[in-house]
């Protein structure tokens, strides 16, 4: 007996299945054709499936949930929860005290998912503090590890669970932590003990684009070439480095089994660095 169409979707990864009603037109000809190479000699069709950007739909080839990610100028006509909600708070809380402006800045982060993961790395970067220490001599230091932040927030979109529907990632920026939510549980049989130690990739043909993606001049990340790595140093490179910075180990905690939130604390003037 054959198995049926469900059935057979079912062992395709969710950002490798086409996505009803669009059409490769929907694709943006230089993100898309920013992943071919000198060598490359194959169709635009020929490409968009070697790539998993496409995928045959009953006889009609149409583009992924990787392809809509990647190869839109606005992946939220398709996939509305496909963005970063970035929101700078005053204090420690999201709850306004008295009349006070509580909310410093506030960003809906759009557009491809390399995109937004670089303006969101500039978010925390416009919106964060600098702050001076005194340990024989004046030293600024800032709020967050840009290097970890731009790894956090990396991971958030690439492995965050698009097919939630309702959901998207949340930045969130207080005087004393910076907060990543990214929808889905941790995939596979990974748990946040297990995750400085093992990678697992949701989404694999995303993560193969980001792998394929260079760094803006302007990120911040020197330390990082192509966006993503697939090497499985991102996690602990997010624990050290901030860990260094703040005296204080991030913290990953999964909300309701749908949610993941990380949680990096601030540095102050009176915390010492961390050897």
């Amino acid at each position: 007996m054959y198995p049926t169409r469900s059935e057979l979707l079912e062992k395709i990864r969710f950002d490798e299945q086409s996505v009803p009603g669009a059409t490769l037109n929907d694709l943006s000809e230089p993100l898309w054709h920013r992943f071919a190479t000198d060598r490359t000699s194959d169709t635009r069709d020929d490409l968009l499936q070697k790539l998993a950007m496409a995928h045959d739909d009953d006889g009609v080839l149409r583009p992924t949930v990787a392809g809509i990610l990647m190869g839109t100028v606005e992946p939220r006509i398709f996939l509305p929860n496909a963005y970063i909600q970035a929101v700078a708070y005053r204090g420690t809380t999201t709850v306004p005290e008295g009349d006070a402006v509580y909310q410093l800045d506030a960003q809906d982060i759009v557009g491809p998912v390399d995109r937004q993961i670089q303006q969101a790395v500039q978010f925390v970067k416009r919106n964060m503090r600098t702050m001076a220490r005194k340990t024989g001599g004046r030293t600024d230091v800032p709020q967050f590890d840009l290097a970890a932040v731009f790894e956090a927030v990396t991971n958030a979109a690439a492995h965050r669970d698009y097919s939630i529907y309702g959901s998207k990632i949340r930045l969130r920026l207080f005087d004393d932590r910076l907060e990543i939510s990214s929808p889905g549980a941790i995939p596979n049989t990974m748990t946040v003990e297990s995750m400085p130690f093992r990678q697992s990739a949701r989404n694999e043909a995303l993560t193969s684009l980001l792998a394929r993606c260079p760094t803006s001049e302007d990120a911040d990340t020197t330390h990082r070439t192509y966006i993503m790595d697939k090497r499985g140093e991102g996690v602990p490179l997010i624990l050290e480095r901030s860990r260094k910075l703040s005296g204080r180990t991030p913290t990953y905690r999964v909300i309701d089994d749908s949610e993941l939130l990380l949680v990096i604390y601030s540095a102050s003037e009176k915390s010492e660095t961390v050897n």
